[in-house]
């Protein structure tokens, strides 16, 4: 991530942070507010609903169809379309709308919020994020509503339509049902199409704008090619995985048919890598299913996109660097380009930071939550809070007031990133000054 480390409130990591913690804080005041509600619900219950639609995570501890009003509903949309385009992305849009000029300044803001290496056509790629995410919002939101229209008539069809579309694509997976979309198990149509658009929105606005730009294979950057390659072979690995390890468990999908088990279990790999939605009770796979899906949610989606997690190209350039290591080669290469050692330098950085803070996070779950808890469930759920993933073990909504704070924290500092969170208060440092080198013993 390109940076520029200035004070105040010139640095654009501190302004990204205190947007999305304003957009929290208001969020939560709304969703207070008696017109959001059917039922009242307490300020931290606000707040957690408020945190994970802005950091399009999902987890709920209270049922969103029962307690918030069409009003809630809204609320919850725009927070989730706001989080997921980000902040600053939205400014642009209006500013642009406006004809107000865009400073240097807001550009590196914009390029801290997208994480791009340079400012140069950061313009165009907005407004290109901006096209994509209405265009495939709208589209499968008309799909959607041919299918739900019938069963659920034209007001709550349309309605449901939209909401899962723009939930879906910004890998949300906030429903209106309590068991999110189970009652759909075995229907195609739904799960064909909320998965693409939890994969579009997950493989990243780069890699879109890219094969818009560039539209052959030869053509394609290498994070791009990287991105379509790792997708299909996760969505294809975990897909045997979990069918292979469910296939006779009765309580998920040991009793469907065997297309609509095959079905399932790629629909749930999908929803691993960043969007919360579910149609087989994730409380009731087998704990091998459980652990592989930690896994699956801590890698997470692309960069610059609307998923969360360490990102798959932070994944593949570590995997890379291991086995340029075993083979004694001087530099990592991926599909015959060499990687930047400062990109070999930030994928280390984040996964560290990242396992940091999700073992701190869960020390403290284990250190204030009760003891009969299990501890997978409890590792599940704090990994789903960090890659923003929203998927539930059926915990969350049991968690002590000080665990619902955790978890809250959690979905800020996965959907921000601890870099960005370290950018923001910390000073650049002058490395003109070169020191001697000392030999360690390692491993």
């Amino acid at each position: 991530m390109a940076v520029i480390h200035n004070k105040g409130w010139h640095n654009p990591a501190r302004i990204l942070v205190l947007s999305y913690l304003f957009l929290i804080f208001i969020g939560t005041i709304l969703l207070k507010c008696p017109f959001t509600l059917k039922e009242p619900i307490s300020w931290l219950t606000a707040f957690f609903t408020a945190t994970s639609a802005t950091t399009v995570t999902g987890l709920l501890t209270v049922f969103n169809g029962d307690v918030f009003s069409p009003a809630g509903h809204i609320v919850i949309l725009l927070l989730i379309q706001l989080g997921g385009l980000g902040i600053m992305t939205i400014a642009v849009i209006v500013f642009s709308a406006l004809n107000i000029p865009i400073s240097i300044h807001q550009k590196l803001m914009i390029q801290e919020a997208l994480n791009q290496h340079s400012i140069s056509g950061i313009m165009r790629l907005v407004r290109r994020l901006f096209v994509f995410s209405a265009f495939f919002e709208g589209f499968f939101a008309i799909l959607l509503a041919i299918r739900l229209i019938p069963e659920w008539g034209w007001g709550r069809g349309l309605s449901y339509a939209g909401f899962l579309s723009v939930s879906a694509f910004n890998n949300a997976g906030i429903t209106f049902w309590p068991d999110s979309l189970s009652h759909y198990v075995g229907d195609v149509t739904i799960n064909i199409l909320i998965s693409a658009l939890v994969i579009l929105g997950g493989i990243g606005f780069t890699v879109m704008n890219d094969i818009w730009d560039k539209k052959r294979w030869r053509a394609f950057s290498l994070h791009t090619k990287l991105m379509i390659i790792g997708t299909v072979i996760l969505n294809v690995i975990g897909t045997v995985v979990i069918f292979l390890i469910e296939r006779d468990n009765a309580k998920t999908l040991g009793n469907l048919p065997m297309g609509e088990a095959m079905l399932a279990a790629f629909f749930q790999e999908a929803m691993t890598r960043s969007a919360g939605f579910n149609t087989v009770d994730i409380s009731s796979l087998e704990p091998a299913s459980l652990f592989f899906m930690i896994m699956y949610m801590f890698i997470g989606s692309g960069s610059v996109s609307t998923g969360g997690g360490i990102k798959l190209t932070t994944f593949l350039c570590l995997m890379a660097m291991v086995s340029a290591f075993i083979k004694r080669k001087k530099a990592p290469v991926i599909l015959g380009r060499t990687i930047h050692r400062y990109d070999i330098y930030k994928a280390l950085t984040v996964t560290l930071l990242s396992i940091g803070v999700i073992f701190s996070a869960l020390f403290l779950l284990l250190l204030f939550e009760q003891p009969g808890m299990s501890f997978l469930k409890i590792a599940f759920e704090t990994v789903s809070a960090f890659g923003t993933t929203g998927l539930s073990a059926g915990v969350v909504s049991h968690l002590s007031p000080m665990g619902q704070v955790v978890l809250s924290l959690m979905m800020i500092f996965g959907k921000l990133g601890p870099l960005t969170f370290l950018f923001s208060v910390a000073q650049r440092e002058n490395d003109a000054i070169r020191y001697p080198h000392g030999k360690l013993f390692i491993g």
